[in-house]
């Protein structure tokens, strides 16, 4: 495959690497085509898929009529805007997020699992994976985002799709035999940034209900999504991003001084381990290709979002972890 030789320079970001183009083009269905624990805002929370929700500044988004991330205004520092060659729109990669319900507090569900829900880290995280995909590679992507629901026949148009917090994920009946019928008909459904086991255990619970035949593994470090474009050669909790609050007295000493873990989620009982180590677990069809990706215990959507706002978050958490993953998952669940 032809390999891109160069990168435009960027404001932040410097990555040197080259990779393959892809397009979407054709989506599953055949048809063209947060962080810190529990969070609220002005009194706001996200977490509904119903009338009014709230970006973490208060931003109001109404999820009936919601169709794309740029719709929203930015809640950092800004997000960048780009144009694809005219007549090529859908010949482009889509960061397609996935609005759900938030399951209610119960003894199932963690308590510190975010109230935000669907809407965490949007639109920011949204826009800003998707133009550095753009800017550092021979990638084409959308400039606008999707937002779907499992309901909304949009779905089948895009072979990837993005879910946060699904720690307190709660897929409705009507949902299930799509969603499965969406995985099984080759699409792929990355779920990021949740803590502990108990949220671990919710979202095994939901994916079960989806595909009750299959089980997650663990991806260790010499699988080739880790050095399909990067060749990422640290240990697993070497790529963990906490959220960016977390992540700057990280680097500082201080009583969280070299902690990227957020032991602040309950694993049954407070102060469990299991927050402590970042998961990559997949789970696969018969044929081998990936129809679940899971990051557990890492946020990475914090290292998209935040990048702008602290150089030293940036350059131990963006640069050097969620940026890299990221792009190699995208490009190897879209290639494989």
């Amino acid at each position: 495959m032809k390999r891109a030789r160069k990168f435009l320079p960027m404001a932040h970001l410097v990555l040197a690497l080259g990779i393959a183009a892809f397009a979407q083009n054709r989506g599953p269905g055949g048809r063209g085509g947060g962080g810190g624990g529990f969070r609220r805002w002005g009194g706001h929370v996200g977490g509904g898929d119903i009338g009014i929700v709230y970006t973490e500044d208060g931003g109001p988004v109404d999820t009936e009529t919601v169709k794309s991330a740029r719709e929203i205004a930015s809640h950092s520092t800004g997000t960048p805007t780009w144009t694809n060659t005219p007549g090529f729109e859908r010949d482009v990669f889509t960061f397609v997020r996935t609005m759900w319900r938030r399951a209610a507090d119960s003894s199932g569900i963690s308590y510190s699992s975010s109230p935000m829900g669907w809407i965490t880290d949007f639109p920011d995280s949204d826009l800003n994976l998707s133009f550095r995909l753009q800017q550092v590679t021979s990638m084409r992507t959308d400039p606008d985002g999707r937002v779907v629901r499992f309901t909304d026949p949009a779905l089948f148009d895009y072979p990837w799709i993005y879910m946060v917090e699904p720690g307190g994920l709660e897929l409705k009946p009507q949902e299930v035999p799509i969603l499965r019928k969406y995985l099984e008909n080759g699409g792929v459904l990355w779920a990021d940034d949740f803590w502990g086991m108990k949220q671990w255990d919710n979202l095994a619970r939901q994916m079960k209900l989806v595909l009750p035949n299959r089980q997650f593994v663990d991806l260790g470090m010499t699988n080739p999504i880790f050095h399909c474009v990067f060749d990422i050669k640290v240990p697993m909790n070497k790529l963990q991003t906490p959220n960016y609050y977390q992540g700057r007295q990280s680097l500082y000493p201080g009583p969280r001084y070299g902690i990227t873990w957020e032991p602040y989620h309950d694993d049954y009982e407070y102060g469990g381990e299991g927050a402590h180590d970042m998961h990559v677990r997949a789970i696969y069809d018969d044929k081998g290709r990936i129809m679940v990706i899971a990051t557990h215990n890492c946020d990475n959507g914090d290292g998209w979002e935040r990048e702008g706002e602290y150089d030293d978050f940036f350059h131990e958490f963006s640069e050097k972890r969620a940026y890299p993953l990221a792009v190699n998952v995208v490009f190897y669940l879209m290639t494989h």
